[in-house]
């Protein structure tokens, strides 16, 4: 099978690490790409993952079974549905059902048609509008931009103040883009967040292993919102009892009203839960794997990742038996110095060989080689550093002294990756 993976960050190294180990795979391909994906994979770094027409044109030339999505913004930008146009069998769901991610409105709307447990809200496209309501309304809130904001578009706000500003930068210094010209104002809930990946055939819903995701720069929790700083799978807390309620009451009813729209959800839905005292509710839904979720649900994933993706894109989910290794995984995410905010790039990284060694695997996720092909930062979330275990105190030991290993000027990670679940 030749398969194209479009993207280049952790996620898609983690997708591509999983299909090269597949019994089907004749040639694998990934556009962009990254360095630590082309050790064992043709990388396209000349097309961008947001090139639709590039995208499409390659898996042409290239003549590819199966195109795999990863990416957030060529999901929003309807490149699954240039490719079916095309001919070309692609993993991932078309525009139209990627909306659940890209209008946070849209997917209330399909939440409240369907019942499912999600945080009360109102939708806001003016500023004063909204302003008056949280006044009335207090906190703690969360202000959520409509649109996709790279992960930075959600902020807790435990006093007014706070509050005020998420909704000035969002609506009046526009620093999302149209992505923000709507705003959503939620009930703050109050638990456990756990995030749920599941695949569908667009009539069959079925989970993978639950993982727990750390949004916050700082240890404890602390600083600006990140697209994430370190995963672990699965979660203690989320047991087979939740799990059922979860796929009768949100990810069965979702799909259903999704194809009764006409836009059937074939790929990964991503369900950002919180488990509350009055049970699981949907804090947000995702079109495609998490990243960094993908790094620590992938590698625990006992199934040919080559037969399960074509069994979604056929219809024949209903066939498959996921299965997942007992033990645990863990990744911790290396990030550039400043980073959420600005941050320097072009700065060496040293000890990759050093942490392989240890028998963790690193998967690239802002990476660039230089002009003397030495390996150095590139993106704000530099590495993600995975070690499996037979619990999630031995994953999380094998992947920090990995991290330990890696060295790069002013590198930042999250020394408490794992906390709710190692407390309890």
């Amino acid at each position: 099978m030749k398969v194209l993976i479009v993207g280049g960050g952790g996620r898609e190294h983690a997708l591509a690490w999983k299909a090269a180990q597949s019994r089907l795979i004749e040639e694998l391909h990934v556009a962009p790409g990254n360095p630590g994906i082309g050790k064992f994979a043709s990388c396209h770094p000349g097309v961008k993952g947001t090139d639709i027409e590039g995208q499409v044109a390659l898996a042409r030339k290239l003549k590819v079974d199966l195109v795999v999505v990863g990416l957030d913004d060529a999901l929003a930008l309807g490149l699954v549905d240039r490719l079916q146009e095309a001919g070309i069998k692609a993993f991932g769901p078309t525009r139209n059902a990627a909306r659940l991610e890209w209008s946070k409105d849209f997917a209330k709307e399909v939440m409240t048609r369907g019942a499912v447990p999600t945080a009360r809200f109102r939708t806001f496209t003016d500023y004063e509008a909204a302003r008056s309501y949280l006044a009335r309304q207090g906190t703690p809130v969360v202000v959520k931009a409509d649109g996709l904001a790279l992960g930075k578009g959600v902020t807790v706000c435990t006093t007014m103040a706070e509050a005020e500003a998420a909704l000035r930068v969002a609506m009046l210094d526009k620093a999302f883009g149209d992505a923000g010209a709507k705003v959503l104002i939620e009930e703050f809930l109050k638990g456990d967040e756990v995030s749920v990946l599941a695949l569908s055939d667009g009539r069959t819903i079925k989970q993978m292993v639950s993982a727990q995701d750390h949004k916050p720069v700082g240890d404890g929790d602390t600083g600006p919102n990140t697209g994430g700083m370190g995963t672990y799978a699965p979660v203690p807390a989320y047991t087979p009892e939740i799990a059922r309620t979860v796929q009768e009451r949100i990810l069965e009813p979702v799909v259903a009203i999704m194809s009764d729209m006409r836009a059937p959800f074939v790929g990964c839905l991503f369900a950002g839960l919180m488990l509350t005292s009055d049970g699981p509710k949907v804090l947000e839904f995702n079109a495609r794997f998490g990243d960094p979720e993908a790094q620590v649900v992938l590698p625990l994933m006992e199934n040919d990742l080559l037969e399960v993706l074509p069994a979604c894109v056929e219809g024949r989910l209903g066939d498959i038996r996921l299965r997942f290794r007992e033990g645990a995984a863990a990744n911790v995410v290396v990030a550039s110095p400043g980073y959420p905010g600005s941050y320097p790039k072009g700065l060496p990284i040293q000890g990759l060989k050093n942490a392989e060694k240890m028998g963790v695997t690193i998967f690239h996720a802002g990476t660039a080689l230089d002009d003397k092909n030495q390996l150095v930062t590139a993106g704000g979330r530099v590495l993600g550093v995975m070690a499996m275990g037979a619990d999630l105190r031995e994953a999380l030991s094998r992947a920090y002294a990995g991290v330990d290993a890696i060295q790069f000027e002013g590198k930042q990670y999250r020394r408490d990756i794992g906390w709710r679940s190692l407390r309890k």
